[in-house]
């Protein structure tokens, strides 16, 4: 999308965007089809369509000091790579699939520019950053038990966590001075962001999951798990089989299921 590095840039990038409407599904899978086949153009007017959308979530990060044209630049990438993975034959639209991959690549950025010397990254320092940030606890043992991090791990990290890089002093595009915009008792973005997260993340693995499944297990899971209260019997009257038969197929695809989500989260 090209180099933001001044507010005039951000500007005339949103500007670009703001003659760019949102795709109909039908409009998004015939691009995506092309574009899977080879169709570049195609490819470019799919992404264009969900970067309005990056920009709406890159503004949720902006209260942890990061100027906001790095992050819309770090949310592109990550809706490029959602865009790479998407399967236009599922039932799902792109912008859905890919949130995964910008949160992901903006929290990312974010924690690495949170500290001049990189730390989260791993879960546990993740979680020691925010119930440090939520909470101010400089106790070892207290963050330890917070975070899951053991209290020598925790003693490693308390001169970067306690050392800010960023003046509270400090305005930025025009917003008045952080230290009059301490957080309030509610979540802060980045715990917002990952329960988002944590649910996105559950949708793709599970998505993965179901197509691994033949076109007759994914229907009669969705129907037990989605149906309301259907029984194998009134499955199997619409299949043309017994009812034993449809708990066998349902059997075996929740067996595949287990498998291929216990593979996708070790």
């Amino acid at each position: 999308m090209g180099s933001l590095g001044s507010v005039t840039a951000l500007e005339a990038y949103r500007h670009s965007l703001s003659g760019v409407a949102p795709l109909k599904p039908d409009e998004e899978r015939d691009l995506a089809l092309r574009w899977r086949h080879g169709d570049q153009r195609a490819g470019n007017r799919l992404i264009e369509a969900s970067l309005p959308f990056v920009i709406t979530i890159a503004t949720e990060y902006r209260r942890w000091g990061v100027p906001l044209e790095d992050l819309i630049q770090q949310g592109n990438l990550g809706l490029l790579k959602g865009a790479l993975r998407y399967d236009p034959e599922r039932d799902c639209r792109l912008i859905t699939y890919a949130v995964y991959w910008i949160r992901a690549e903006i929290r990312e950025y974010v924690v690495r520019a949170y500290r001049l010397v990189r730390i989260g990254g791993s879960k546990g320092e993740r979680r020691a950053l925010r119930a440090f940030r939520r909470t101010r606890e400089d106790d070892p043992d207290k963050l330890a038990e917070l975070s899951g991090l053991t209290p020598d791990r925790i003693r490693t990290l308390l001169p970067m966590l306690k050392q800010r890089d960023v003046s509270l002093d400090v305005s930025a595009d025009g917003e008045t001075p952080a230290v009059e915009r301490l957080r309030d008792p509610g979540q802060s973005p980045e715990e917002i962001a990952g329960d988002h997260d944590e649910t996105a993340s559950q949708h793709a693995r599970l998505e993965v999951a179901m197509g691994q499944l033949n076109d007759r297990e994914r229907w009669i899971v969705e129907q037990r798990v989605l149906g309301d209260d259907i029984t194998l019997e009134a499955l199997g009257r619409q299949l043309r089989v017994s009812k034993e038969r449809v708990r066998q197929i349902e059997a075996r695809a929740f067996a595949k299921l287990r498998a291929s989500l216990g593979t996708l989260a070790a």
